[in-house]
């Protein structure tokens, strides 16, 4: 496959968009990966001979679709994970769930994981989730949400969101009844704001909807970006 026009492109941060279905780094299945569909966008764009180096620094669902931060240097990938790790990232998803939910709210849970699920579980067994969620339009019996991450827990949204009774579409894992096109899930990296790691300036990056989400939903990308979400 080859990498859309990226993001965001400078001599430190690569800053694309990862398709829904598309995994973010290779695993035993082969597959082709964004990491590698990067890498070989790099390498022709500025014509490598050799290795190109690209550090990843957070992950993305399969499944999901949304934006991805790469580092193109070693110094910017220990700046970015340092980053992550005292959660100075801000990370902000869109979901379409089955149903109506309370019109905003906050989730801590416990989790834990098990291969490839992850559980709601008790304190000993697990590690706190949090999350922070404002339902942004609905239609029939479909919510879109906008939903904030205090922490990046395995499959987080998709196990919290389920819990409380509205899986994400397509999410057949986390109990969705609702197919979504191509065996993906409706759940959207929207946004990423860090800290640009060699010039320490804020920077916000925002991945627009793919067109297998509902055209009513597309359409309002534009007044939500006026509106600043």
């Amino acid at each position: 496959m080859t990498l859309s026009t990226p993001l965001y492109i400078d001599n430190h941060l690569l800053v694309v968009q990862k398709p829904a279905g598309m995994l973010i780094q290779k695993d035993s299945t082969g597959d082709e990966s964004l990491l590698d569909a990067a890498r070989s966008y790099l390498k022709i764009k500025f014509a490598k001979p050799g290795n190109v180096y690209l550090g990843m620094v957070h992950r993305l669902d399969r499944p999901a679709s949304g934006v991805v931060v790469f580092a193109r240097t070693s110094k910017a990938a220990g700046r970015l994970s340092d980053q992550f790790r005292r959660r100075a990232v801000k990370k902000t998803y869109w979901a379409l769930v089955k149903g109506k939910p309370p019109k905003q709210g906050n989730l801590k849970n416990w989790i834990r994981r098990d291969g490839v699920h992850s559980f709601i579980t008790s304190e000993k067994d697990g590690k706190m989730a949090e999350l922070s969620y404002h339902r942004l339009h609905s239609e029939e019996d479909t919510s879109l949400m906008e939903i904030d991450l205090g922490t990046g827990r395995h499959h987080q949204i998709r196990v919290q969101l389920a819990h409380i009774g509205f899986p994400i579409i397509g999410d057949f894992r986390y109990g969705s009844k609702v197919k979504f096109p191509n065996r993906t899930v409706a759940l959207h990296a929207r946004s990423i704001s860090v800290m640009h790691p060699v010039r320490s300036e804020a920077m916000t990056f925002v991945a627009p909807l793919e067109s297998s989400w509902p055209d009513a939903v597309v359409a309002l990308q534009s007044e939500w970006n006026e509106t600043g979400h």
